[in-house]
């Protein structure tokens, strides 16, 4: 009898996932970038209604930018201030961003008072204009977003060492391990140490970060991170300006090279953070996910430094005592020289920070009403404490220190004081709290045309307590407690016109607002004052090349601060008095204009920017307009008229690859006073060699080729120098 066939078997097909985009970073071979996160998700660059400059990892890499200050310098609009407690005080577009609302690290707030590394920066964002509506509190330039380097679905290694001037050696190592199917581990570590960095001061920092994705691109994605950063440098607290001639009221830099230190020996510097990351990602389809992120962070900074001034003999004019009688009463250019007498100031930043933030975004896509929607909702609550040390006196129970005099012809003469026989106390801590609610929906009403609206609520409470103690005893210690409320509303609103895939136009709208307490210090005189607002208007268009290689970027701008904190002179309280607004010009360039030839440039031009309206004048008395300071009608400090940088390499040989680049900022004003430092253009050179299938590179870079004397960072009595010519040679492995 006829056997029967068998039953066909059913074949099970194995799962197929698709990996995200995202696993393949554009950034990291290429100083072109189409995509962000900042505007909170992933979205490409010609969807976001304001101008955004990436600073991608190909950049930071092929001009050697060790850290962020040094990044931002390669975006333009961006200045320093010489800040005399150390934090990164940086200016966009003439304002300043707000040390704890401007500054993130994966769309999370990184408190300013460590000095930070790029050795786990993937990219760098610079948002330009009002963000409030995205990320609450925050300045009228905008915001700066650190992306950090993610696992990926590959194994991948490369190490790198440099060597350079000023016994310059740095270690890097990136190593990314595939653990499973759509599992990764990454490890990052980085060691740095130099004599004189070019800039007056040794370095000596280590890091490391380590970061577990899995269900990487998959329903349900977990991250898990944690980052470690230890500063223990040296300090350039800054080089005093000079008259050029006797009398003079303006002032000049001195003529004394970026590397001659006068501070004392024992002078550092030490700052680090720990920050650790959970996150989990839930897609719901793939045009929609909830993104949700926990970080707790830890932070120091232990500051022990002065501030270099011309020794000169002065008379108090109320009790007649006259100290530095040995010096002349005043000097200029006129009477400088080796034998010039410079003080040391004596001052301190010491203090703890603890940050605990947590926030969950939502994206969708969908279509209602006949309407295509792009919806973005998230909210975010945070605790930040600072704890803040003074010293106490001799007559208080500690010590009092003077540091020696020197000689301009005696730099690093090794002058020394015991730090560690300081007595501290808690000098005043400071809790804030908060919540933060937004929506945003992007509605394309025809096939070109899109409407952006945005709208944010935020909750703050900040606590300040503040202690002091008798000059002439060591006790008892007296407290004042401030509380600070906040309740605001923040706006964005905008319109997209893309006629086709390659061209992007927009007009936008959005405002922002920070607090008094964003110092992290409250008083009499502001803790009563509602926060200070401000208003971005922006044209502006992304226009990318017919091969998509090539991009550029172009906007037009009013930044508006509305009513800027004044001190009342009739009453010790600080009024909303204040008015400030700029207008200009920026565009950005990035790409390859052949297969061979790339370029980065980033240029601000800023022909408008006053002061409107500034402290009123005294009730009694004349208001006297000639002394030095922001008046009505100036303008503002910290606000060249040109800024940006070009670089540009061009692959020469298969194997050869060379790079020149600039950076560039017009004259501009110190705060409080009445003079500018000079305008400065440096140049920069690369040489990249790849032997061994390219695997091994060897690169060269001669940073400030005509070893060019400007500064750097800017404040009243100082100036922070730029670095002088330095060479740096780097070896990397790829395996």
């Amino acid at each position: 009898m006829a056997q029967s066939a068998p039953a066909p078997t059913e074949a099970t097909l194995p799962t197929v996932v698709v990996r995200e985009k995202a696993e393949a970073p554009e950034g990291k071979d290429a100083l072109r970038a189409s995509e962000t996160r900042i505007g909170k998700g992933q979205q490409q660059l010609r969807d976001i209604p304001q101008s955004v400059t990436v600073v991608t990892e190909k950049l930071i890499d092929d001009r050697n930018l060790d850290t962020v200050k040094e990044a931002l310098k390669n975006t333009a609009g961006i200045t320093f201030l010489a800040a005399e407690g150390g934090e990164e005080d940086i200016r966009l577009r003439g304002f300043a961003l707000q040390a704890t609302g401007d500054l993130f690290i994966d769309g999370m707030r990184d408190p300013a008072i460590y000095d930070r590394d790029t050795f786990n920066l993937d990219r760098m964002e610079v948002l330009r204009g009002s963000a409030s509506m995205l990320f609450g509190r925050g300045s009228t330039g905008g915001a700066v977003n650190q992306v950090s380097k993610a696992p990926r679905l590959i194994d991948e290694h490369q190490v790198d060492l440099t060597l350079g001037s000023h016994n310059y050696v740095r270690a890097t190592g990136d190593f990314n391990i595939q653990t499973g199917e759509s599992s990764a581990l990454r490890l990052n570590a980085m060691a740095t140490k130099a004599d004189n960095n070019g800039a007056g001061a040794s370095l000596d920092k280590r890091g490391a970060a380590i970061a577990y994705r899995n269900g990487i691109g998959e329903k349900d994605e977990f991250l898990a991170s944690l980052y470690h950063l230890d500063n223990d440098n040296g300090i350039n607290y800054g080089i005093p300006y000079i008259a050029p001639t006797a009398g003079a009221s303006n002032r000049v830099l001195l003529p004394l090279k970026p590397d001659a230190y006068y501070g004392a020996a024992s002078d550092y510097s030490h700052s680090g953070g720990t920050i650790a990351t959970l996150g989990h990602t839930h897609r719901f389809s793939h045009d929609s996910e909830l993104k949700t992120q926990v970080r707790l962070g830890k932070f120091e900074r232990d500051q022990r430094s002065g501030a270099i001034r011309l020794c000169t003999m002065n008379t108090n004019a109320t009790t007649g005592v006259v100290s530095n009688p040995q010096c002349p009463s005043a000097i200029s250019l006129d009477s400088f020289g080796p034998d010039t007498v410079l003080t040391r100031g004596n001052h301190l930043k010491i203090q703890d920070m603890e940050n605990l933030y947590a926030q969950t975004d939502y994206n969708t896509q969908f279509e209602g009403l006949g309407l295509k929607h792009e919806l973005i909702a998230g909210a975010d609550v945070s605790r930040e404490k600072r704890t803040v040390y003074a010293a106490r006196s001799a007559a208080q129970g500690g010590v009092t220190i003077t540091k020696p005099t020197t000689t301009v012809g005696t730099p690093d003469d090794g002058a020394w004081v015991d730090e560690s026989s300081r007595v501290l106390r808690v000098n005043n801590e400071y809790v804030a709290q908060g919540f933060g609610a937004y929506v945003q929906d992007t509605v394309q009403v025809t096939p070109h045309w899109k409407l952006v609206g945005g709208l944010r609520y935020d909750n703050l409470t900040g606590d300040y307590d503040s202690y002091s103690l008798p000059t002439d005893a060591a006790g008892p210690v007296t407290a004042e407690r401030y509380r600070m409320k906040v309740s605001e509303l923040s706006q964005r609103v905008g319109v997209l016109f893309q006629p086709t895939a390659l061209h992007s136009f927009h007009a936008s709208a959005g405002t922002s607002f920070n607090t008094s307490g964003d110092a992290y210090s409250l008083g009499a005189s502001n803790v009563d004052t509602p926060p200070e607002k401000s208003i971005n208007l922006e044209i502006g268009a992304k226009l990318d090349s017919a091969d998509k290689r090539f991009t550029t970027r172009l906007a037009v701008f009013r930044s508006t601060k509305l009513n800027e904190r004044n001190t009342d002179p009739d009453r010790p309280v600080v009024t909303l008095t204040g008015r400030r607004h700029v207008a200009g010009f920026e565009t950005d360039i990035t790409g390859r204009l052949t297969p061979q030839w790339e370029v980065f440039g980033s240029y601000m031009w800023i022909p408008v920017a006053k002061v409107d309206n500034a402290a009123p004048c005294p009730a009694t008395g004349a208001c006297t307009q000639g002394a030095a300071g922001e008046r009505i009608g100036d303008r503002p400090s910290l606000t060249p008229k040109h800024s940006g940088t070009v670089w540009t390499t061009y692959q020469l040989t298969p194997k050869l690859r060379l790079g020149a680049g600039l950076n560039f900022r017009s004259q501009q004003k110190p705060t409080r006073v009445d003079w500018s430092v000079p305008s400065y253009v440096t140049a920069d050179l690369m040489a990249e060699y790849k032997f061994d299938f390219d695997r091994l590179t060897l690169k060269a870079n001669l940073s400030n080729v005509t070893d060019k004397l400007y500064a750097d960072q800017l404040y009243p009595g100082h100036y922070i120098p730029g670095a002088g010519r330095t060479l740096q040679v780097t070896a990397s492995l790829k395996f």
